[in-house]
């Protein structure tokens, strides 16, 4: 009785333990033991049908599993070190395209530099030829207007004008020119009365001081021209340069992704294959050992299964007894001491917990910095150096911060766009296998109807064929009979004529034969006594040929009809198995159009599903690849910024902090000093 007090006590503990809410600890803890309990059968019991259903696949396996286990493993054996091959040339091409993406980034940057500097060079160029080019057009433009005057007659009302001016102080700015060339022309323009014009000498002077400056006009432009074509040059290189490295980064960020993906598809494929292989190995060394262990521990579990339901079954019963829970009623100490007491033991736990971790996220180099600046003697150039060092690593780990932004952002795009893309390629192959299942039950009802029309028409050919034989066999008949019955009547009309009409008379060979016919009868006897003369019938016999003749004439007309009818009916018939045969070819040729048709269409569809369930994997395996972006990507794009201004905080702390020592050493120097000279 009390090692049943103690595990019962035991099964109190873990149940509070378990349910240590308000509302469960306020219930009868010995109902919450038997439901536990129930629930344990129950999970024994499935568990149970769970064991024997695998054991079930297990010994059939075992049965049959030799040839299965030889032919799996012979196929991992190939295949697991080609995978690891291609795993290693696809990590080899995933740190080259990375090593890639960098220089290309680097060469675009450049680039993009050298442009804008060449800009900036092209630029300050052609502002300087505008200034040269408009100061070279109004000096050569004055000249000419002098030129012209002094031509004319007319440098007096030269002088007044604003060229004449511009002129001037041309004249006395140009250092190139002779001095004599200099004083003719200054006193020219200055319309001195002592001046004695020499029209020929000036103008002379100004056209020679006009080409000078229509040549350097020209050089310039020239030399504009050059600058321009070169810069043109430059930018349209560079622009290109820039562009293919673009377009080299981009198809490298795409191969990169998907390389990426493929990677992670050929290590799961590799994973799976080496565990399956493994296990293949070790189950058929020891195939029949196994199998014979296996089945041995099945029944063993199921012999100490069934036990532990028997064992729960009685301890159920034991509880549920009415004279049990009034035990349990009166022998149970309250319910609310211990449960509070293991609140406030979780409670001091979850703190000392809290305490032990709070500051671990410091960073060990300003632990370090603060234990240097601890110390009693302080070494201030060497705590300087270590500011410098954590500046310049703080500046670095920046700059890796940005690489790896602009990297995740940019796979973070292309994985993006190509889920889309295997998403709308699941949707497009779902929607054209539906569509092409649909098609197939279609033509598969069409083929159907198809080869029921071929077999009609077959079937109504043969008929056609069988009444025409009969219909030709009544008209050979016919036309046989009529002209016998002609042929008779005609026999009988001649021999009326020979009788009565003995000039229309024709002999014929068929008279012969008749005779000849009635030739074998034995000659009658002795004839009776005779009538008087006989007189013909003459007109009754008239009536008879003419009765004949209407009768071969019926006959005559009869043929001609049935030759008419004949005609028709092959006609119609020779039509009817043309149009048949014609119809017969259209309907085979579109049933083997329909069947090939079906053919391609269930080819393509068992394509389609071929490729939609590769599609999926590729998927699956780009999902997986983007998760593992997020794995890697998210926490910094989430705390760039923030990180990025807590670092810049930190470089302004720690230079304002290399400013106040290098403050601070300089005055304990003074400090030291008036302490000596105090002392």
């Amino acid at each position: 009785m009390a090692a049943f007090r103690v595990i019962l006590g035991c099964m109190l503990i873990a149940s509070a333990t378990a349910f240590n809410n308000e509302a469960e600890v306020a219930a009868n803890p010995i109902r919450k033991v038997v439901s536990m309990l129930q629930a344990m059968q129950k999970k024994i019991a499935a568990e149970g049908d769970k064991e024997k259903e695998l054991f079930d696949k297990f010994n059939c396996y075992c049965q049959n599993g030799d040839q299965a286990l030889a032919k799996s493993i012979s196929e991992a054996e190939t295949k697991a070190p080609q995978v690891s091959s291609d795993i290693e040339e696809g990590e080899s091409q995933v740190v080259q395209l990375k090593a890639d993406l960098k220089s290309h980034q680097s060469d675009r940057a450049a680039a993009k530099a050298a442009m804008a500097e060449a800009t900036a060079i092209r630029e300050k160029e052609a502002a300087e030829f505008a200034s040269l080019k408009a100061e070279l057009d109004a000096n050569l433009a004055a000249l000419a207007k002098a030129t012209a005057a002094i031509e004319k007659g007319m440098a007096g009302s030269f002088l007044q004008t604003a060229d004449a001016q511009v002129l001037k102080k041309l004249v006395l700015n140009e250092n190139a020119m002779a001095e004599y060339d200099r004083d003719e022309l200054t006193a020219f323009l200055s319309g001195s009365q002592s001046y004695a014009p020499q029209s020929g000498q000036i103008t002379g002077i100004l056209k020679e001081m006009a080409d000078t400056m229509t040549k350097s006009l020209n050089d310039a432009t020239s030399d504009e021209n050059s600058s321009i074509s070169s810069y043109q040059g430059l930018m349209a290189a560079k622009t290109k340069e820039v562009d293919a490295l673009t377009r080299s980064i981009e198809e490298k960020s795409v191969r990169l992704g998907e390389l990426q993906v493929s990677i992670v598809e050929m290590k799961e494929d590799l994973d799976d294959t080496q565990k399956a292989l493994l296990e293949d190995k070790k189950f058929l060394a020891d195939l029949g050992k196994n199998c014979a262990q296996k089945t041995k521990e099945h029944e063993q579990n199921m012999k100490t299964r069934g036990e532990e339901l028997v064992a729960l079954a009685d301890t159920i019963k034991i509880l549920n007894d009415d004279d049990a829970l009034e035990l349990f009623k009166k022998t149970l100490p309250g319910s609310s001491a211990s449960f509070v007491q293991i609140e406030v033991t979780q409670r001091q736990q979850a703190l000392a917990i809290v305490q032990a971790a709070k500051g671990t996220n410091s960073r060990p180099e300003l632990n370090f910095l603060v234990l240097a600046l601890q110390g009693k003697k302080v070494d201030f150039s060497k705590v300087i150096k270590m500011i410098d060092n954590m500046v310049a690593t703080l500046g670095a780990e920046q700059q890796d911060d940005n690489d790896k932004k602009e990297y995740c952002e940019m796979q973070f795009d292309a994985a993006d766009d190509k889920k889309k893309g295997l998403e709308r390629g699941v949707s497009n192959l779902k929607k054209a296998i539906a569509k092409e299942t649909d098609a197939i039950a279609t033509l598969a009802d069409e083929i159907k109807a198809l080869e029921a029309s071929i077999v009609s028409l077959d079937k109504s050919v043969a008929e056609a064929t069988e009444q025409r034989k009969d219909e030709n066999k009544e008209y050979t008949e016919l036309m046989a009979s009529d002209a016998a019955a002609k042929e008779l009547l005609g026999f009988a009309k001649n021999r009326l004529n020979k009788f009565y009409n003995p000039k229309q008379y024709k002999a014929a060979a068929v008279l012969a034969d008749v005779s000849a016919h009635n030739a074998g009868k034995v000659a009658p006897g002795p004839p009776p006594a005779t009538a008087a003369a006989y007189s013909k019938k003459s007109e009754e016999s008239n009536g008879v040929i003419a009765m004949i003749d209407l009768l071969i004439k019926d006959l005559d007309k009869e043929m001609t009809e049935a030759k008419t009818t004949e005609k028709d009916a092959q006609g119609d018939y020779e039509q009817a198995m043309k149009d048949s045969a014609e119809k017969r070819a259209t309907d085979s040729k579109t049933l083997a159009d329909k069947q090939k048709a079906k053919a391609e269409t269930t080819s393509d569809m068992e394509a389609n599903t071929e490729e939609k369930a590769a599609t999926t994997k590729t998927l699956m395996a780009t999902l997986e690849y983007i998760q593992s972006l997020h794995a890697e990507c998210d926490w910094l794009l989430q705390y760039f910024e923030v990180r990025k201004e807590a670092r810049t905080g930190e470089i302004d702390s720690l230079k304002n902090a290399k400013a106040v020592l290098s403050g601070a050493d300089f005055s304990l120097v003074e400090t030291g000093r008036r302490l000596r000279g105090q002392a």
